[in-house]
């Protein structure tokens, strides 16, 4: 469901290939209930509505709210998708899909029932003989009823939740684009959200991300959002979108002829002769050309784990000692049944337990995995040395093959870190590896500064604003240093976030403004512990600081205070901050800052 009200666009499938009408049918029957969220279009830097008369890129709608996709949402019927029509978006610079979250799941055809309602209701009410004024109140008031009704009842435990979030989007261009999905509790600003890249190949790509990997980082028993942005676009771009929902698919059993993703390995008599507990790991000898069969399965791409009743520590500590620790992922080493034990390992890796092959010495475990898990494919350990023969296990080892446990490993580590820091917000962020990138203000970047200039509100601590030529005028204005900052982290690139001017002489920062994006992630801490420090070493003297007060930007003015700047006087509305040169700058060391001068990167940390 979207937002018909302001979207009215239809245009033919025609545009679109047969091969990719097809892709978005390939889960039609397959969706057993699905959310219906209503999506909108929104602004990466939006400050509603003070952005109207301030930003010069604001482009009205019919209803007067900004238009961040050129000519909206436009609707292609598509009776073969689940959701019977694809979304054409185009999308501007700042331009994001925005939604309140729900779990309120219904039938695949109810919720066919409620999109065509919804449509054919919000069409014509936008198409009512009105005045405008009175059809902008009746079709945004609907709007906010709609929000409303998708978030009911998302503050109760479900009972009934949703396996994962399914996002189709086909891509018709020649290079690949990522897309920033994220999802956030409301009123939980500084907290750990959800994020994940979706990398685009040109093509149809289906993303699934599992509600538990979601459930792992944030609390879904509270209303929240969810946000898809394109990373660093520089023109429009032009993507189609099928489903994008929160679903329970059809679980369909699979032949027991399908490839192996995932070998689970008994430890005793299995991977090595003895017994862990009461040989101790010195009189262990693992099995002959084990550790080769290993070594190609990973180089193959099969995925490895342990299923084995052991002492958790004392089997990890001997699978370290004959250097095999790092060849397995998940493993569930406890006094459990081994069928609980391959469940838990085939929700952490998200795939099929019927791709699973578990390998044991004892008949009976074979038999209780078989008994709980009848899709897993059986060996027992004598057999061990076949497994590379095995049809199953036959794959093509390719670049992307032997990669693959590095990225489960890293996917791991980020559910890991999730888990670990939970409120522990800093620890987090030093984990997320994130980079500043200082370079001058040039003809290159100058678009990109002036964008930035113009959409910036709630971290824009001068507030002003400047055209085009009056950049250029600051770039060449010799006691003016500029500063262009760009961002990246573990999950992506935010491209060009921040802009600032500082005036050598005394020294005084003129000008600081950052995207909203990279707001809570202390990138402006890093930034003014820099110059602060750059300053006051090459002058000597205290430094100075403007800052405009207003009250979108002081929540985020806080950065001045953290970094111990005083308030020095009053000025036409401008606060002037000094942060006396006997003081040392605090730096909590979470941001890595690269400096580029004259193109030779300087790295600090």
């Amino acid at each position: 469901m979207y937002e018909t009200e302001a979207n009215l666009g239809i245009e033919s499938s025609s545009q679109l290939s047969p091969e990719a009408i097809a892709s978005f049918a390939n889960l039609r029957g397959k969706i057993v209930t699905r959310t219906v969220l209503p999506w909108s279009e929104h602004c990466t830097e939006c400050a509603w509505p003070t952005c109207y008369s301030t930003c010069d890129m604001y482009s009205p709608r019919e209803d007067k709210r900004c238009r961040r996709f050129v000519d909206g949402m436009v609707r292609i019927d598509c009776p073969t998708a689940v959701n019977g029509y694809i979304l054409k978006i185009r999308f501007k610079q700042w331009g994001k899909l925005w939604t309140p979250g729900s779990l309120n799941l219904h039938s695949s055809e109810k919720a066919a029932q409620m999109e065509t309602r919804d449509y054919r209701i919000g069409k014509t009410l936008y198409q009512l003989p009105l005045p405008n004024p009175v059809k902008t109140v009746v079709v945004n008031k609907r709007y906010s009823l709609k929000k409303r009704l998708a978030m009911r009842g998302n503050s109760t435990r479900h009972d009934n939740l949703p396996t994962s979030f399914l996002l189709e989007c086909f891509n018709p261009m020649d290079s690949a684009i990522d897309l920033s999905l994220s999802i956030r509790s409301f009123g939980t600003e500084g907290k750990i959200p959800f994020q994940k890249l979706i990398h685009i190949k040109p093509g149809f790509h289906l993303a699934r991300i599992p509600i538990s990997e979601i459930s792992n980082v944030i609390n879904l028993d509270i209303p929240f959002n969810v946000e898809v942005i394109p990373n660093e676009i520089g023109q429009e771009i032009s993507l189609y979108f099928g489903l994008m929902d929160f679903v329970q698919e059809v679980q369909l059993p699979a032949p027991k002829s399908r490839k192996i993703k995932c070998v689970v390995w008994d430890l005793d008599h299995t991977l090595w002769n003895g017994v862990l507990v009461e040989d101790g790991v010195k009189n262990l000898q693992l099995k002959p050309g084990i550790v080769s069969i290993i070594e190609e399965l990973d180089r193959r791409g099969i995925i490895q784990s342990v299923a084995s009743k052991n002492n958790h520590d004392e089997a990890m500590q001997a699978l370290k000692h004959f250097h095999l620790d790092d060849l397995f992922l998940y493993p569930q080493i406890s006094w459990g049944p081994k069928g609980e034990a391959l469940k838990k390992i085939a929700r952490r890796l998200n795939i099929g337990i019927d791709t699973f092959l578990f390998v044991d010495d004892s008949e009976f475990e074979l038999r209780q995995v078989e008994s709980v898990c009848p899709e897993v494919r059986l060996l027992n350990a004598e057999l061990y040395s076949s497994i590379l023969e095995m049809d199953e296990c036959r794959t093509p080892v390719t670049a992307e093959s032997m990669d693959r446990r590095k990225m489960y490993k890293m996917e791991q580590e980020r559910q890991d870190s999730a888990a670990v820091f939970q409120d522990d917000y800093r620890a987090f962020l030093k984990h997320c590896n994130i980079r500043l990138t200082i370079r001058q203000l040039t003809e290159e970047n100058l678009e990109r500064v002036h964008e930035l200039t113009q959409r910036t509100n709630q971290m824009n601590f001068s507030g002003n604003r400047y055209d085009r030529e009056v950049l250029r005028e600051v770039m060449e204005t010799p006691f003016l240093d500029t500063y262009v900052l760009a961002c990246e982290d573990r999950f992506g690139s935010y491209g060009i976030v921040g802009f600032g001017t500082v005036d050598n002489r005394e020294p005084r920062l003129m000008d600081l403004m950052f995207s909203c994006r990279i707001q809570s992630k202390r990138v402006e801490h890093a930034f003014l512990s820099y110059i602060m420090n750059k300053y006051l070493d090459r002058t000597g003297s205290d430094f100075h600081a403007n800052y405009r007060k207003t009250p979108r930007n002081l929540p985020s003015g806080q950065v001045f205070a953290d970094l111990g700047m005083q308030e020095a006087g009053l000025a036409d509305g401008v606060t002037s901050l000094i942060f006396p040169r006997t003081m040392k700058v605090p730096d909590d060391e979470i941001i890595t800052v690269i400096v580029h001068e004259n193109e030779t990167p300087l790295v600090q940390v």
